[in-house]
């Protein structure tokens, strides 16, 4: 048989073989090796075989079994690991994807999935496979791992199948699964740890800011925001993610934590992408940190307030307050409180940003607010590198400490009194008929000093004070003449009669 390449297939005990034979292969394993003698009656006898074995002679046999079968045999299926966890199992018309090392009974090996570095990809229950594979996938978990041994009746029957697989052979299937699903699936969604408080859960259109490790269904980590040391920042809802993580992310509140398991054709399909194989099922561990929508405003909530409140924060005003700021999964960012001193600003002045400025307004002194501001409202997209991240909403604890009344609008000085009628010439004291800057400034601070006159709070003297003598130095010469001085009503009154 060596001599034609080809091994002896034959059914045992039916008379297809010499009675000697027949008798001597009743017994023997797999890759058993028998050197058989077989007496004259018990072989050809008498007449042999012309031209090839003469009469009355007694034949030796070396013989290796390569492979055993019985027309009665069925798929034989062995389990040697099943994960602890088996939520699924394969069922007909599932599509799979697995790692095989497929041998002959004897150990030789045919093929393997492993050598191509890539998994077989089909349908189960369905045609696609040999009868036999079909039904030795059924009932499978992600993960099991399976000798799935198949009789050639149920496999490539008597012809094989033209190339590595002779007629007649029984195979034998090393298998572990690595990733089922149906193409009728949706996404799985296991919430694994939701915040006892949640205000508000996340609709198409909200932008949010998520971390993330992204597995297959065996576990292989392909990618993860950890290692990147940044969230994953997108809208919802709007096809900027796949389509399966767009619907996993909706209803989620800040601070949960959840799966969601999303089948390929609701994730990167056939083809995959990158690390992600093509028909690949996509695990998503997530971890929401904070979300918002583009309409939102700035959120006040107060949460003490002084029974004596009349005198309340507007545009302008000089406030002091302390803040403990931080994102809204709880990561403190910054506080006046550690630095042992309140920050101090003019309100609506463009010192701090605008949602600040907002949640600032119609507070009075003594009371506590939180005050939650939106990242169009903050730092925007950029952020502050290595302070506050893009995107993020900011949740500022404020308490005001201070409050300074400020000037009309528009106003960077006001009298406490009536004005001189001869302004000019108190300022001018020289009486040259010119006012210089610094004549201008030692008048205007000892107005201050005496309380007849009061400038903005919270802005520094010496711009205040060159801003208003350059409003008064009409042909910027550096010197205000008797003409060219005006007070700012009357500025007023001859714009209103010249219109």
């Amino acid at each position: 048989s060596y001599d034609r390449g080809s091994t002896f297939n034959v059914f045992v005990g039916k008379g297809q073989l010499i009675a000697g034979m027949d008798k001597a292969l009743v017994g023997m394993c797999v890759n058993e090796r028998r050197f058989v003698k077989i007496p004259p009656q018990l072989a050809y006898g008498s007449e042999g075989v012309p031209g090839v074995i003469p009469p009355n002679s007694e034949l030796h046999f070396d013989v290796l079994l390569i492979d055993l079968w019985n027309s009665e045999d069925e798929v034989q299926v062995q389990t040697y690991f099943k994960p602890e966890k088996c939520s699924r199992t394969v069922q007909v018309s599932d599509f799979i994807r697995y790692h095989y090392n497929g041998t002959f009974l004897d150990g030789t090996l045919f093929d393997s999935s492993h050598n191509r570095m890539r998994t077989y990809d089909t349908y189960v229950g369905i045609g696609w496979l040999i009868p036999g594979m079909d039904q030795g996938l059924l009932g499978m978990c992600v993960g099991e791992k399976r000798i799935i041994t198949i009789p050639p009746f149920l496999a490539y029957g008597e012809e094989g199948d033209g190339k590595e697989i002779p007629g007649q052979a029984s195979l034998v299937f090393d298998v572990v699964l690595l990733d089922l699903h149906n193409p009728k699936d949706g996404i799985t969604i296991e919430n694994q740890q939701v915040p006892e408080s949640c205000e508000r859960r996340s609709q198409t259109g909200d932008f949010l800011r998520y971390h993330y490790n992204g597995t297959l269904l065996d576990g292989t980590l392909f990618d993860s925001s950890y290692s990147r040391n940044r969230t994953y920042d997108t809208y919802v809802g709007k096809g900027y993610v796949i389509a399966g993580m767009d619907e996993g992310l909706l209803g989620v509140c800040t601070g949960e934590k959840r799966r969601i398991i999303i089948p390929p054709h609701l994730g990167y399909g056939e083809e995959g992408r990158g690390k992600i194989p093509g028909s690949a099922v996509l695990v998503f561990d997530i971890h929401v940190v904070d979300f918002h929508n583009p309409s939102d405003s700035v959120s006040i909530t107060v949460n003490y307030k002084p029974p004596n409140c009349t005198v309340l924060s507007k545009k302008g005003d000089y406030l002091k307050y302390h803040y403990n700021a931080s994102l809204l999964d709880g990561t403190l960012l910054d506080s006046t409180h550690s630095l042992g001193k309140t920050y101090n600003i003019v309100l609506g002045s463009g010192q701090v940003v605008v949602g600040m400025d907002m949640g600032l307004q119609d507070m009075c002194v003594g009371e506590r607010r939180t005050v939650v501001i939106p990242p169009h409202l903050g730092y925007g997209e950029d952020g502050v590198e290595g302070e506050v991240p893009g995107s993020a909403v900011l949740v500022f604890d404020i308490e005001l400490v201070e409050l300074v009344s400020g000037l009309p609008e528009g106003y960077m000085f006001v009298w406490n009194g009536e004005v001189s009628p001869n302004l000019f010439e108190e300022i001018d004291k020289n009486r040259d008929g010119e006012v210089l800057l610094e004549e201008f400034s030692e008048y205007i601070r000892a107005q201050v000093d005496s309380g007849k006159g009061k400038l903005a709070p919270g802005f520094d003297f010496e711009k205040i004070v060159k801003n208003m003598f350059t409003n008064q130095d009409r042909d910027g010469n550096g010197k205000v003449t008797a003409e060219e001085f005006k007070l700012k009503d009357q500025e007023a009154k001859e714009e209103h009669d010249e219109l």
